[in-house]
């Protein structure tokens, strides 16, 4: 009997190498494990199935949002209340852009965690932001937070619809109307310049070709009736305006004239063609590196 090692043919050796390549590449892929406890805050990545944790929010202090003192109760005490574990609304925050609405979503949970924690019987709050072009991914990230021993604020900012795009289908399935449902541990927030959702062109060509033009409409607006909470954010006057630029002149220490201030920032506005909080902000900011001063 011969003792020489027994070695494949190498067209065998190449055929087994190619079947194992394809049987790897159509193996699923093992999700990546997201260790909720590692942060309050999350993004979602649709591609990969997974939670990257957000150690520090970008956020805005709750007392620098002026002129939104209604929808900033609103939705804090909406916010809240889905925290101890009561029934709360989906929220969409619509209307003037710059005047804070992402920025209140995430001032709301941070007045929630600070305000709740070490309560007794109150679950872990996360924020978890899901970006526009990922929509259609929503059920999978409902299916890793349904089971999860945490409550989450799902949140899309500038959300909206155009023609022929047809993923808000999803995101009313999973607002209301599916078989599963919203999680009980899952509200859903967004923000938006369009109080439904839709371009208004879009909506007058819908009413204008359709056979029952009431019917055409009513499949496009009824997304934005899934949010039982809605808010509406308007342009702000000279006084609320000028309210901005002052609180955030005084939160970050910028020692200046306040007439110059006040003139410099109105013609500031003048140029730019509006007064909002973003508009404020960035007023301080280019002071502030005229200045020399930081802001931390």
């Amino acid at each position: 009997m011969s003792s020489e090692p027994f070695t494949l043919p190498d067209a065998l050796t190449s055929d087994l190498k190619r079947i194992a390549d394809a049987l790897e590449r159509l193996a699923p892929q093992a999700r990546p494990y997201t260790n909720l406890a590692m942060a309050d805050a999350f993004v979602w990545h649709a591609d990969g199935g997974w939670l990257s944790p957000v150690t520090r929010v970008n956020r805005v202090e709750m007392g620098l949002l002026k002129g939104i003192d209604r929808v900033r109760d609103q939705l804090n005490d909406n916010t809240e209340r889905f925290a101890r574990g009561l029934p709360a609304n989906n929220a969409l925050l619509w209307g003037a852009r710059g005047m804070g609405k992402s920025s209140l979503v995430k001032a709301a949970h941070a007045s929630a965690l600070a305000k709740l924690h070490g309560v007794a019987g109150v679950k872990p709050l996360k924020l978890v932001e899901i970006h526009r072009e990922d929509i259609e991914s929503l059920p999978a990230l409902m299916a890793i937070m349904r089971d999860a021993d945490c409550r989450f604020i799902v949140f899309c900012d500038d959300l909206s619809f155009d023609a022929n795009d047809t993923s808000y289908k999803s995101l009313k399935a999973v607002l209301e109307g599916g078989i599963e449902g919203r999680p009980d541990n899952v509200i859903f927030y967004a923000t938006s310049n369009r109080r439904h959702l839709l371009p208004r062109d879009m909506m007058d060509n819908e009413r204008g070709t359709a056979i029952n033009p009431g019917e055409a409409i009513e499949e496009k607006v009824s997304l934005s009736d899934r949010f039982g909470l809605w808010l509406g954010f308007h342009k702000c006057s000279q006084d609320e305006y000028l309210e901005m630029v002052r609180a955030y002149a005084q939160h970050y220490g910028i020692k200046t004239d306040l007439a110059q201030l006040e003139h410099e920032s109105l013609e500031w506005a003048t140029t730019r063609g509006s007064r909002s909080g973003r508009t404020a902000f960035q007023y301080i900011q280019d002071l502030a590196g005229r200045l020399g001063v930081l802001l931390s």
